[in-house]
């Protein structure tokens, strides 16, 4: 088959030949139609996300396909069957080899391509929002990175679980979020983010904060959190390390969590197995009646995947997911 390899960390991603996957025990092999590109993706690229132990060395967090290989002991899914799924790698492929517990059906109102946009996302913010108490009638949620393919994703998971949202975004992005239900969209370039939620809440603040910025986010996370808060730190764009005075979190009975998601075990507690079956029973209906359908902001063939890198970090990354198609 044919994938997206590299030389070494940083160089070139080429398009070359790359070994056939096989379905070991309880995997299924498919066959890829699209991939989408993951932040952690180009950071993988440039040698700085390896991948986790056993998990392949090709890029890809994510596909949608068909299923063209059952392995031993696999139940509930047939030959030819539309899927995407979870992976710990291998998406930017022909066909990768996946756990059986990992992979979902395409729900019925998305088309097969565009599912490839649904499992990181989804399964990300689920995880970080399924423990959170629910929202007062008017409770209000702040989420970092709006216009992104995790940010779109929380916004419209968010609003169908009832939550008021606010978001950061640049300006060129807020028609796209306002579209998606935010209903307060900040420019982090030029406004306080903390002044605007504090302004939307009546001086409350935010129930729920997701972050993905990090240590230059957390002291005015805390800031813009209301007494009994959740801070769920999902990603660390702007850095790991932080001080914080312990007190603060204690005045105001903040939450703090952090979550990933392509660490976790594959079977198990707190594993991909157990977050994939929350997301088919909880989630998946809101896709397969339509009432929701991810952000697709650009598409590529899966080819020039270096092109696609260079697109998300740039001044003119679109909103939402980009796709690459085989």
């Amino acid at each position: 088959m044919k994938a997206i390899r590299q030389r070494a960390a940083g160089a070139p991603l080429e398009w070359a030949d790359a070994p056939d996957p096989v379905a070991g025990h309880g995997e299924v092999v498919i066959d890829v139609v699209a991939t989408a590109v993951n932040r952690a993706d180009v950071m993988q690229a440039a040698g700085k996300y390896p991948p986790p132990p056993g998990a392949s060395e090709i890029i890809g967090l994510e596909c949608s396909g068909t299923i063209t290989a059952l392995g031993e002991g696999v139940e509930g899914f047939t030959l030819g069957e539309p899927v995407c799924a979870l992976l710990a790698g291998g998406g930017y492929a022909e066909r990768v080899a996946v756990p059986a517990t990992q992979v979902l059906p395409v729900p019925a109102a998305i088309a097969l391509d565009e599912a490839a946009a649904l499992p990181e996302a989804v399964l990300t913010v689920w995880t970080a929002i399924r423990d959170v108490p629910p929202p007062s009638p008017d409770g209000l949620a702040l989420v970092h990175g709006g216009s992104g393919g995790i940010g779109t994703m929380a916004i419209l998971l968010l609003r169908a679980h009832g939550w008021r949202v606010a978001t950061t975004a640049s300006a060129r992005h807020h028609d796209l979020v306002r579209s998606l239900g935010a209903e307060l969209a900040i420019d982090y370039r030029s406004e306080d983010f903390v002044e605007a939620v504090l302004g939307a809440t009546e001086g409350r603040g935010a129930e729920l904060v997701l972050d993905v910025i990090g240590a230059d986010y957390l002291d005015r996370n805390l800031d813009a959190l209301a007494l009994d808060g959740s801070l769920t730190i999902i990603a660390v764009q702007g850095g790991s390390r932080a001080e914080i005075d312990l007190r603060r979190l204690m005045q105001r009975r903040v939450t703090l969590r952090a979550m990933t998601l392509r660490a976790r075990p594959i079977e198990g507690r707190g594993s991909k197995a157990d977050a994939v079956a929350e997301v088919r029973e909880h989630v998946w209906p809101l896709f397969s009646t339509g009432e929701i359908r991810p952000v697709i902001g650009a598409t590529m063939p899966l080819a020039e995947a270096g092109r696609a890198h260079a697109l998300m970090g740039s001044a003119d990354a679109p909103g939402g997911k980009i796709l690459l198609l085989r």
